[in-house]
């Protein structure tokens, strides 16, 4: 292992992912192309002078254990190239990875087929099932490559389906299934093979909206017991700022700004990020606990847990003046008024 690679094995090892530096040029002479872009050149000029793309640029991130870590672009801002390299389905043409402590970049051939069987699973937006086999046997498929025996890598499959809402389906064909049902299969699949680390690539975009919004909830409930590592990829703002604990904005393949969802709406890094919270749901990202009042205050009939967005909480005060504000380990530690959450969200509106 050279000394980068120890340096970082050392520094991360309270991540459950961390990038640095991570360029990712297309093209058949990617160092020329480095170059220029390590010299100042844009990923517009490099592609005019060298008809290379670059597909990241520079990208460092902290991924930490038990986050929801999205990240939020536009088409081509490089957010899907990104997610292929922390399974090293893409090789960076510069930077580091390091994944539980480890550089992914020095496993050996065995290591990393060892590695994606066993530490990360991934959810496609085009759902991946294969077409001739039952709900079940889609669902058990990575436990079948990793060598799990038949019954118990269906036993696994089966408490997955019904976790994901599907009992009943087990010996379904995926073709008879809805687009939201097969989605599901596709995330009981990535359960199933209980890894630490789950990536979801677009994972709910082809859904309608509806059902759409219902597979968010599902994963927000599901992380609340899990409490994995989900990196999700998403080009929708308020799906991002619904399920993300911190988000990445891409563009040019260049991170614009990282941070909590209420950092990102009501702190814009630049006028790109702007653009996007201009018209997005504040309500969807303003949490209580930033604007609770703090302190002794008397018991609440109701409460909510202090990582509750407003648009969670507004609905109670049609039958409650405030609300109580609960820590992590269910203690009351302040409260909330609808006075406060409409005076925040008229703050931080559009003029």
């Amino acid at each position: 292992m050279n000394a980068m690679t120890s340096m970082q094995t050392e520094t991360t090892t309270d991540l459950a992912i961390a990038m640095r530096g991570v360029t990712k040029i297309f093209g058949s002479d990617p160092q020329a192309a480095l170059a220029l872009l390590q010299s100042g050149k844009s990923k517009a000029e490099v592609q005019a002078q060298t008809d290379h793309v670059v597909g990241l640029d520079n990208v460092s991130l902290d991924i930490e254990r038990g986050q929801i870590f999205v990240v939020m672009g536009l088409s081509g801002s490089g957010k899907s190239t990104l997610i292929r390299h922390v399974n090293r389905l893409i090789e960076p043409t510069a930077g580091e990875i390091v994944v539980e402590g480890n550089s992914v970049l020095a496993l050996s051939l065995d290591e990393l087929r060892k590695y994606r069987r066993t530490k990360v699973a991934m959810v496609f937006q085009k759902f991946g099932l294969l077409p001739h086999r039952s709900v079940i046997d889609n669902v058990a498929y990575g436990l079948e490559v990793r060598g799990v025996g038949r019954e118990e890598r269906l036993e696994k499959a089966a408490k997955w389906i019904d976790t994901v809402g599907l009992s009943g389906y087990e010996n379904s064909r995926t073709r008879q299934l809805s687009g939201g049902q097969q989605q599901r299969v596709g995330l009981a699949r990535a359960l199933a093979m209980d890894t630490d680390i789950i990536l979801m690539d677009e994972a709910f975009s082809a859904l309608d909206p509806l059902i759409r919004s219902g597979m968010q909830d599902q994963l927000i409930e599901l992380q609340q017991s899990l409490n994995k590592t989900i990196l999700f990829i998403t080009h929708d703002f308020d799906e991002a700022l619904k399920i993300g604990n911190r988000i990445a904005v891409l563009k040019d393949g260049a991170v614009q700004q990282v941070g909590k969802p209420e950092e990102i709406v009501l702190k814009p890094a630049n006028a790109h990020i702007e653009e996007f919270v201009r018209e997005v749901n504040k309500a969807r990202a303003i949490h209580v606990r930033s604007i609770m009042q703090r302190g002794d205050v008397e018991p609440c009939e109701y409460s909510v847990p202090m990582n509750a967005r407003c648009e969670d909480v507004l609905p109670l005060f049609a039958e409650h003046e405030w609300v109580g504000v609960l820590d992590d380990a269910g203690h009351q530690i302040g409260r909330v008024t609808a006075k406060q959450v409409i005076k925040a969200l008229a703050r931080h509106s559009p003029t």
